[in-house]
């Protein structure tokens, strides 16, 4: 599977995570490497939606509860990772901390649900995904 990270999330997440999840085949890249780093959230998802296999890794919780931003999302069919509230008000290191500590659960999950599925990650680990409807 092939991860994108979003503007929300730094771009040495994207590296690092990539490093540590190429021995289970998958790959991880944040937006500037793919888009042009002043992208809007429809544009990446377009371009996103052109291609397969694409999971989403987001800490901007406005596309889930912006309506033209949810929509543009659900009509893309890109399974989609939203960390939730309380993720964005942490320091750097108990961010990165969080994430990691997460990221098997996400690469599970992914592997497990149709395309087009979305969740919320909780940022109290441990914790369960919230189906986002």
């Amino acid at each position: 599977m092939r991860f994108f990270l979003d503007n929300c999330l730094s771009p040495r997440y994207a590296k690092s995570l990539d490093i540590l999840s190429e021995r289970d085949g998958h790959s991880v890249i944040h937006l500037k490497d793919k888009f042009e780093r002043d992208a809007t959230d429809p544009e990446w998802i377009r371009g996103l939606k052109t291609e397969t296999d694409w999971v989403i890794v987001s800490g901007d919780t406005r596309i889930i509860k912006t309506p033209e931003l949810k929509a543009e999302w659900l009509s893309s069919g890109l399974t989609a990772f939203f960390l939730g509230t309380g993720w964005m008000n942490i320091g750097y290191w108990p961010q990165v901390s969080l994430l990691i500590r997460w990221w098997p659960s996400i690469l599970e999950q992914a592997r497990l649900v149709e395309c087009g599925t979305g969740f919320e990650v909780p940022h109290r680990a441990p914790g369960r995904f919230r189906l986002i409807r």
